[in-house]
């Protein structure tokens, strides 16, 4: 018989707990409804450059507004294929590189959502060595050979050349003169 009051006695106390923790879950989920963050891509972009942000704190929303001192212009969400408000917008290219808070405010008014965008300045860096590229080494002779070929043709032929030449043209002339010989005696016969 004891045993019923302390049962009865446990359930009211379970029942006195979990009541306060069930209506703060109501009272947490109604905050996240209203208030919620906005998802950037790319989180780091530079002066002139483009974001895409997405934010799903709208609930069934179809539009939302949202603004940053780093955009050009008011962004504009629509509904995106999943779930949530999509939009894009363009940085400022005269935005000097900080942390830019974001704002995203629901066409109905009920909810909210804030975000940051990091601009960044990139700079080209600039080689310090050159690598030297080609096959284990085939650049370093291949510029050898350029410049010793550039030389050798600011200077024109060589002596090796000539004698060459004279050579060639000898062979020419003896050949020419043995055809010419054999017409001849072809002619007379």
């Amino acid at each position: 018989m004891r045993s019923l009051p302390l049962t009865f006695c446990a359930a009211v106390a379970a029942a006195t707990i979990a009541l306060p923790a069930s209506a703060a879950l109501a009272d947490s989920e109604s905050d996240r409804k209203g208030s919620g963050s906005v998802s950037v891509s790319p989180s780091r972009v530079s002066p002139g450059g483009e974001v895409e942000l997405r934010v799903d704190v709208c609930g069934k929303g179809k539009s939302a507004r949202g603004n940053s001192e780093a955009f050009v212009s008011e962004a504009r969400f629509a509904p995106a294929d999943g779930k949530g408000l999509y939009a894009e917008a363009r940085i400022r290219s005269d935005a000097a590189p900080d942390d830019y808070e974001i704002w995203v405010t629901c066409k109905d008014g009920h909810g909210r959502a804030t975000g940051t965008v990091t601009v960044v300045h990139h700079s080209r860096p600039s080689p310090v060595a050159p690598v030297r590229a080609g096959g284990g080494g085939a650049a370093t002779l291949a510029a050898d050979r350029a410049a010793t070929t550039a030389s050798a043709e600011r200077t024109g032929p060589g002596t090796e050349h000539a004698v060459i030449g004279l050579a060639l043209g000898a062979v020419a002339a003896v050949a020419v003169a043995l055809r010419s010989a054999r017409r001849r005696r072809s002619a007379l016969d």
